[in-house]
């Protein structure tokens, strides 16, 4: 169908309308993109809406614990190329913020949609993705979200039967066994650096065997599947064997894998892998991740980690010690209640790196950092752990509610 197209209704219309007048409101008001709020006002008055607005569109979803938000702007930027996209950029993943974004895209061909894990499967039923692209599962919001083993469950049983093109990493067992129930699956071997959520078997609760890069149950046969595309250091490797080099602005493995995946999705729809590459190359930032920024005359890098494997990879990527670090913790509803997560984090990788902790839960943070045996200030502000702060440039790494702080805080 073409973009041009109109699909809705006179009442989809008007759900349309009011839903903008509320984001604006919302905006006016100072709280925030008004994106929520406008989403839950348009499905409040056409309960079908966000399947009305997904009906013209090629609909792309992503979902994962980590690096969704990232990966969804990487696979945007990919598939600009191809036409015009409509996306979710500011990362409001559930169906009113979906709602929300898609009624902007009227005259877009693409819909690149970050899906919270939880809705993926209803998301996925409303707006009859083409491709869904799935990354990861670990441990995350422990308070509201399912143990991982039931998320991958929960997925299975909403990709049984898909039409859409799956495409999946083949390094985590979770993923791969929620998208083996899909017809069509493209395996992509992204790596897994945090391993502690998949030492047993999804599909018989087995020990899992993980010789090198490969993994498989000794009890059930339950296995690594043969990937096609692979990242392979700096470079990813298509189904024919062609190395394509990655040039991104964003740093560390973990989006070098995240750009691996989005070639994969972009070739679907008929993007070349260099042509995908290269204009990834030119995304900075995302909602405010990976910002460096100006502070009290200092350079603060801005850096969101919300769950072990974020945390994880967040400290393989910081500057080495001396770099002072900065980590901010709250526990608010969008963080997750639950701070018991914080003892998953091995704090011994910011050995050698002057610390202050700011956030809500900045004192369950420090206990945990001294049982870790590491050096730390408790600080009230921003502006004090910045005072402190010998010279260089700090990096800053917060989890949600606490990086959207930041951010009001540095003006970004």
């Amino acid at each position: 169908m073409s973009g041009n197209s109109d699909p809705l209704t006179p009442r989809a219309k008007l759900a349309v309308t009011a839903g903008k007048a509320a984001a604006a409101v919302s905006r006016a008001a100072g709280r925030g993109s008004g994106s929520v709020i406008g989403g839950r006002v348009a499905l409040k008055l056409d309960p079908d809406l966000l399947a009305r607005l997904a009906t013209h569109l090629d609909v792309i979803l992503v979902s994962a614990t980590n690096g969704k938000t990232t990966t969804t702007r990487l696979i945007a930027e990919a598939l600009g190329a191809a036409g015009p996209v409509v996306s979710n950029a500011l990362g409001a993943n559930m169906p009113a913020g979906i709602t929300s974004a898609l009624a902007g895209g009227s005259e877009a061909k693409f819909a690149v949609i970050e899906v919270d894990e939880k809705y993926l499967s209803g998301v996925a039923r409303d707006t009859d993705p083409k491709c869904i692209a799935l990354l990861n599962l670990s441990r995350d919001q422990l308070d509201r979200a399912a143990e991982t083993r039931m998320m991958a469950e929960h997925w299975r049983e909403g990709l049984a039967g898909s039409k859409a093109v799956v495409v999946a990493n083949a390094d985590d067992p979770l993923v791969v066994w929620a998208a083996s129930s899909s017809p069509n699956v493209m395996w992509v071997a992204a790596g897994q650096m945090w391993k502690d959520d998949a030492w047993s078997c999804p599909s018989c609760g087995g020990v899992m065997q993980r010789p090198g890069d490969d993994w498989f149950c000794g009890d059930c046969g339950f296995r690594r599947p043969t990937p096609t595309w692979a990242l392979s250091g700096d470079h990813v490797l298509d189904p024919h064997g062609s190395a394509w080099p990655i040039h991104l602005q964003l740093p560390g493995r973990a989006n070098k894998a995240n750009a691996a995946s989005s070639a994969a999705v972009a070739a679907v729809f008929g993007v070349p892998p260099q042509v995908a590459l290269e204009r990834m190359y030119q995304v900075q930032a995302v909602a405010g991740r990976y910002d460096v920024v100006q502070f009290m005359q200092r350079d603060l890098r801005l850096l969101l980690a919300k769950n072990p494997a974020g945390w994880l990879e967040t400290f393989s990527l910081i500057d080495p010690p001396p770099t002072p670090v900065i980590l901010s913790v709250n526990a608010r509803g969008a963080d997750g209640t639950d701070t018991s997560w914080l003892w998953d984090v091995d704090y011994t990788r910011l050995t050698g790196h002057p610390i202050f902790v700011l956030g809500d839960r900045k004192l369950d943070l420090a206990v945990r950092l001294e049982v870790a045996n590491q050096s730390f200030q408790v600080c009230e502000t921003l502006d004090q752990a910045v005072q402190l702060a010998p010279p260089g440039r700090i990096e800053v790494i917060a989890n949600y509610t606490a990086f959207q702080d930041l951010r009001r805080r540095v003006g970004n």
